[in-house]
């Protein structure tokens, strides 16, 4: 299933976060939902609103992700 991408890196793995400071790896699919990347973690108790590309320093909401890179015409 195509999963969302960073909008500054166009990379498709996220992190996630709790009050600990512990993090999750994540990635987001076609319908903006948080999905771990190893399915026997839970999500359950970090904040899914926030997002860290682990590609570069972009942070913020799943709603500003892209759907695919789009190359532009040279």
């Amino acid at each position: 299933m195509p999963k969302k991408l960073c909008p500054q890196c166009k990379v498709g793995r996220f992190r996630v976060k709790n009050d600990a400071g512990d993090s999750v790896v994540v990635t987001v699919n076609e319908q903006f939902v948080v999905e771990p990347l190893h399915p026997d973690q839970s999500l359950e108790g970090f904040d899914l609103t926030v997002l860290y590309c682990l590609g570069c320093s972009w942070n913020g909401s799943p709603n500003a992700l892209v759907k695919y890179y789009q190359k532009t015409a040279e």
